[in-house]
């Protein structure tokens, strides 16, 4: 019986969200609502067990000697960042945010260069021919290393704009457009089969598991 509750109200939330196909109504904004608040208490719960827990209260517990003290900073900019909600003093939380954004905007940087543009430079790297394969097999390589490094090149032309794209910049920029566009195309098609495949997951749901048409 609590199997068969939970299908229905999985049913329900899933009809009532789609019904925003025909209009806005008050079902797909219920539905919306509750999917947002239980997103919201989701992220917090996580938040506490995998991360302020083991880290914070569970360092108390276990770590000695500097490593446990050093913790007292984190919970200090913790309860900082909690002042916002209190106006006289909200002004405090700024120390803790500034803190925050300062040091997500350190890491940004180093996982960007580590994990975009080094693996980005080194794949241009390539070798126009790969000796000691097949025919076909060394042809495809040399011309799918061809394109990148040729699309790589062109598209940083395209963003050189010390000088009016015309004759030879203007036609590799061209190509850079051309490139960038397909590089669009390729990652909007791929969200769009993202999202088709989560409406046929729910299809399958409303047919196999909840009317057992299927």
């Amino acid at each position: 019986m609590t199997s068969v509750f939970w299908t229905w109200v999985a049913a329900f939330f899933t009809l009532s969200i789609l019904s925003f196909l025909y209009k806005d109504n008050p079902f797909y904004k219920f539905a919306e609502h509750i999917y947002v608040g239980s997103s919201a208490a989701f992220y917090v719960l996580q938040l506490w067990v995998f991360d302020v827990y083991p880290k914070l209260v569970g360092g108390f517990q276990y770590k000695v000697g500097i490593e446990k003290w050093i913790l007292i900073i984190p919970a200090f900019l913790s309860v900082l960042m909690l002042t916002r909600f209190i106006k006289p003093i909200s002004w405090l939380s700024r120390w803790a945010i500034a803190f925050t954004v300062g040091m997500a905007a350190g890491l940004g940087v180093t996982g960007l260069l580590q994990g975009f543009l080094v693996p980005q430079v080194k794949a241009t790297f390539l070798p126009f021919y790969v000796p000691g394969t097949s025919f076909w097999n060394s042809f495809y390589l040399s011309v799918n290393n061809i394109l990148i490094v040729l699309g790589t090149v062109a598209t940083i032309f395209y963003f050189y704009f010390s000088r009016e794209h015309k004759g030879a910049l203007g036609t590799i920029s061209r190509a850079g457009i051309t490139f960038i566009m397909i590089a669009f195309g390729a990652s909007f098609g791929y969200t769009v089969m993202a999202r088709v495949s989560l409406l046929i997951g729910r299809m399958y749901f409303l047919i196999h598991d909840w009317l057992h048409l299927a």
